[in-house]
């Protein structure tokens, strides 16, 4: 797996949300809002409550904290939810006061992050719940969404599962791509991975994606971390996971699904990859309910 796992702090650090959020505001409102600017009192304060609609998972509590206080620093944000927190229909996810203007300003920033973040925390918990007490781990990839990787992959923590390599500097992880051009180059299976292992740190992790059984001899002779079994049948899995018998991790990828997750986590694997988990999951449904202060709310 990734040597660089920060499983223990569901939030990314203050600063790289922040690049985020400005990124997102300076899209959002290039020149202002002017909407608010011709229809809202500047001076005119509000309270709002972000409230969720739906049941499910909440993630994304500092990016939708800071995009409010981008959009106006003198607002003060009161998150009631920590990340992974269980969502109920009403459930009070935060409360924000400060200028109407501000408020409305960050608004849909606010919410566009959360939402996503808590769908995807969301849809990881039901893959988690489905193989619970099998063993197997579940764990994301890096199909994940430009620029909000670090957001989606710690809202993957939030729902309960694991991180996969955080990006192509964090472990080696040979492809069927690579092992190809090795090949080319005259060399076989067991021959190719030593190659790789021999350049590579002591400490840096080495997997190895195979798709047929046969491969599996030439690929644990090379001695490798961690081997991905990739769109393997489920008879396949259970065969490969007798075939390496411990010697290294075993990973399974493809075509997994809620359907079909239980089933494979029952073949023995040790981890289960999950693409579906940043780049399918839907946004869940959490809105802004905003009260205006009537002793400010006169006409600008």
């Amino acid at each position: 797996m990734s040597t660089r796992d920060t499983e223990a702090a569901v939030d990314p650090s203050r600063a790289a949300v922040q690049a985020v959020v400005e990124a997102a505001l300076a899209e959002d409102a290039p020149w202002g809002d002017v909407t608010s600017e011709a229809a809202i009192p500047a001076d005119a304060r509000a309270t709002a409550s972000v409230v969720s609609r739906v049941d499910g998972v909440f993630a994304g509590g500092l990016a939708l904290e800071l995009a409010f206080l981008h959009a106006d620093a003198s607002i003060e944000v009161e998150r009631h939810l920590d990340d992974g927190a269980a969502l109920e229909p009403g459930a009070l996810v935060a409360t924000v006061r400060g200028s109407a203007r501000g408020i409305l300003l960050g608004e849909r920033v606010a919410l566009n992050l959360a939402q996503r973040l808590s769908g995807i925390a969301t849809l990881t918990r039901r893959y988690v719940d489905a193989v619970a007490g099998t063993g197997a781990r579940i764990v994301d990839t890096r199909k994940t969404t430009p620029g909000l990787r670090m957001l989606e992959k710690a809202a993957v923590r939030a729902g309960g599962a694991h991180n996969h390599r955080f990006s192509l500097s964090d472990a080696v992880m040979l492809k069927d791509n690579h092992l190809a051009v090795l090949a080319a180059q005259g060399l076989d299976l067991t021959e190719a991975i030593r190659t790789v292992r021999a350049r590579i740190p002591h400490t840096t992790h080495l997997e190895v994606e195979v798709d047929r059984l046969d491969q599996l001899p030439a690929v644990l002779a090379a001695e490798p971390d961690t081997i991905m079994l990739d769109n393997f049948s489920l008879a396949d899995l259970r065969d490969g996971v007798a075939l390496i018998a411990g010697r290294a991790i075993v990973e399974a990828s493809g075509g997994v699904t809620l359907e079909t997750v239980r089933a494979i986590a029952e073949t023995g694997v040790d981890v289960i990859s999950v693409g579906a988990l940043t780049h399918s999951a839907p946004a869940l449904d959490l809105g802004l309910d905003i009260a205006i202060d009537t002793a400010t709310a006169r006409t600008p």
